[in-house]
């Protein structure tokens, strides 16, 4: 059965252009402007949506993101929290698929076949956990795929042809392609290697590839989305979040100074159609 991010890929693929997926932290800086971000994020051009669920050692993420899941944690987010949030996002909205990004722990303590169960009903819609390589299929990849939930893998530079087949064998919704070697937000991703990259995961699987890591303005979000079906941006986002509060405290211009970015940043991804159709 198709889920959101199926059906949202291929209605962008239709339209001939590249998916813009965003990454927040759930909870920061606190539950209720979370939540009014998250709401006005697919009207600033969000084609997909990535909750971060807090964790106290997120050793995949750089410093903003760090700090983001910090200040979500000592707001008191939680599991329990961040899948009411996606609850009450799906109120208003329907259509827009949520995946739900980080690791392992937060899920394995809340219990993972409840975890699945309320997740599936709260209507989240794919997992990243980058914590979990594929010889752990069993703990979460494989009941998330029973539990009709899309289960989104992460490539990287270092992923040779020798490994992709294992890191693709139960991936599903789209394909998370690292653009350079290290933590998040610590660098640009070159353009053209990022092309051949996304060129040569493709000849191993139809999925859609997403590109992330280093995506922060419109002009290099236009780059990637000339050469992959899929944008991620996350640091950049979570910056405008943090320049915007007093202290850790969210302020009126919070919301906007984050989506202001992601429409800006939706202009890039939309343009590159233009440009590949000329």
């Amino acid at each position: 059965m198709a889920t959101r991010i199926d059906k949202r890929f291929a209605d962008l693929k239709q339209e001939g252009r590249a998916a813009l997926v965003t990454f927040t932290m759930a909870g920061d800086p606190d539950y209720e402007t979370s939540l009014a971000l998250a709401k006005a994020l697919p009207k600033a051009g969000a084609d997909v949506i990535e909750l971060g669920m807090p964790f106290t050692d997120p050793m995949a993420d750089g410093p903003a993101i760090q700090a983001a899941g910090l200040r979500a944690l000592e707001g008191g987010q939680d599991m329990k929290k961040t899948l009411a949030l996606v609850r009450a996002f799906r109120a208003d909205n329907d259509t827009t698929p949520i995946v739900l990004m980080g690791y392992y722990n937060p899920i394995y303590i809340y219990g993972v076949d409840k975890f699945l169960a309320d997740a599936e009903a709260a209507g989240v819609d794919g997992l990243i956990v980058v914590d979990l390589p594929p010889e752990e299929d069993h703990e979460l990849c494989i009941p998330a795929l029973n539990a009709g939930l899309n289960f989104i893998r992460l490539a990287t530079p270092t992923t040779d042809d020798k490994r992709l087949p294992a890191v693709l064998k139960n991936t599903s919704g789209f394909v998370y392609y690292v653009s350079i070697t290290g933590i998040t937000g610590a660098a640009a991703p070159d353009a053209g290697k990022t092309t051949d990259a996304v060129a040569r995961i493709k000849r191993h699987t139809k999925l859609p590839v997403a590109v992330g890591f280093g995506v922060r303005d419109a002009a290099r979000a236009r780059a990637i989305a000339e050469g992959a079906e899929g944008v991620v941006v996350g640091s950049a986002l979570i910056d405008a979040l943090k320049g915007s509060l007093d202290g850790n405290k969210a302020t009126p211009g919070t919301v906007k100074a984050v989506t202001d970015l992601v429409s800006s940043i939706a202009e890039g991804v939309r343009s590159a159609r233009r440009v590949a159709a000329e």
